[in-house]
């Protein structure tokens, strides 16, 4: 089950133009599986409405006059005391500093200071206001006290001018959201390896062969992995994803640079999990210049490219903590026997195989459909899914080898 389900988090929205923000967060959060409950200041009224919020979340939204409706002095104590996370995105210098002191003269600050859940403050404010030394004071009181402080992001600030300010994207809140929610999780103080995309073995300068792998699966596994508390080294060839907030990030773009990038995460690792699709060849003569049209359709000639698992699998005795590697096998024939012959002569634990030639999985796409193969002969087919739903499946699974 995804970190995120049936959840309950507190969104504070102080009176910035980085609102708007907010709202897209809120979305963020609920569609992941988030009971969200909205608590507006009277500044922040003004610049996003609560009918905004209520229609993205499905749920009410709290502002100024309910702190003296009919639920008056039992509202913020229920608010504060069902909360998993109390996230305040954008909170401005004012309340920063009503935080960081326990004042507590609207609903939001008068929550925050009954709330026993933990505290992720995401900043925003115009230039030099988070960099004067009353509000770096209070950002140094709140850190003392465990609160997270995510951002602010150095750019383009409301009043023109340029500067750190800008409260940092909804990606960034989301994947801090899920680092907190997660830390106590089943993989607390194991160290998790994954290796995602497809490495490009080059041609010349200027070219290079590569494959159509975009990296999603590998990083959603990042992704869970993360939430079940794990320390992950994301090890990365080239790729237009966004790299997941609080993993360790090793970019490579050969399968020899993987290869060795591998080797060393892998000293002091729990756990393995090879789903980058590294090259099986590559060009053995690299052109030092350019490849010109003029001179001809050249002759390629290739050669077996480094086997990360088969090296794994052969150093494996020295490498005392890894107690579980796991893989993948994208194949478009053959896919059962493919994969099980490649389960026993890498020496997995599991290995995920998939069909590369199904249109709905596989490379590139947003679902999978794979078939996991265990060392002890057991199967597991898994559905058509989501390669988040495929990624906690695959993280179940170690967790449960780890134990």
């Amino acid at each position: 089950m995804s970190v995120f389900q049936g959840k309950h988090i507190l969104l504070g929205v102080t009176g910035s133009i980085a609102a708007y923000k907010a709202a897209d967060l809120a979305s963020k959060l609920t569609q992941e599986g988030v009971l969200v409950d909205v608590i507006l200041t009277r500044a922040g009224e003004s610049f996003v409405t609560p009918l905004t919020f209520q229609s993205v979340t499905g749920r009410r939204a709290y502002t100024e006059k309910d702190l003296w409706g009919s639920e008056a002095h039992v509202l913020h104590v229920g608010l504060g005391r069902e909360a998993n996370l109390l996230v305040i995105a954008p909170c401005t210098a004012d309340t920063l500093a009503k935080l960081a002191h326990g004042i507590a003269d609207n609903l939001l600050t008068v929550t925050a200071l009954a709330a026993q859940c933990p505290l992720l403050i995401a900043p925003a404010m115009d230039g030099g206001m988070f960099d004067h030394p009353a509000t770096q004071e209070n950002v140094a009181k709140l850190k003392e006290r465990g609160a997270v402080i995510v951002g602010p992001a150095e750019g383009h600030l409301a009043s023109g001018l340029s500067g750190k300010g800008r409260m940092v994207e909804p990606f960034e809140i989301l994947g801090n959201v899920r680092l907190l929610l997660g830390r106590n999780g089943k993989l607390a103080g194991k160290k998790v390896v994954v290796t995602a995309g497809g490495t490009q073995e080059p041609l010349d300068p200027v070219r290079v062969l590569t494959n159509h792998s975009s990296g999603k699966q590998g990083y959603a596994i990042a992704e869970s992995a993360l939430a079940s508390g794990a320390d992950v080294v994301l090890v990365t060839a080239p790729t237009a994803l966004s790299a997941p907030v609080g993993a360790c990030v090793v970019r490579v773009q050969s399968a020899e640079d993987m290869l060795n990038a591998v080797l060393e995460e892998c000293k002091d690792a729990d756990a393995l999990v090879m789903a980058a699709a590294a090259a099986d060849f590559r060009p053995k003569n690299i052109a030092k210049d350019k490849l010109k049209k003029r001179d001809g359709i050249p002759q390629i000639t290739l050669e077996a490219a480094p086997d990360i698992l088969k090296t794994v699998a052969g150093q494996r005795s020295g490498m005392k903590r890894l107690k579980v590697v796991a893989g993948f096998a994208a194949e478009s024939q053959s896919l059962l026997e493919n994969a099980s012959e490649k389960l026993k002569s890498k020496n997995l634990d599991f290995i995920a195989a998939n069909d590369i030639s199904a249109k709905d999985a596989g490379f590139e796409v947003e679902t999978n459909r794979v078939t996991l193969l265990f060392a002890d002969e057991s199967r597991e087919a898994l559905p058509l899914m989501s390669k988040s739903e495929v990624a906690e499946r695959i993280v179940e699974h170690i967790s449960r080898l780890l134990e």
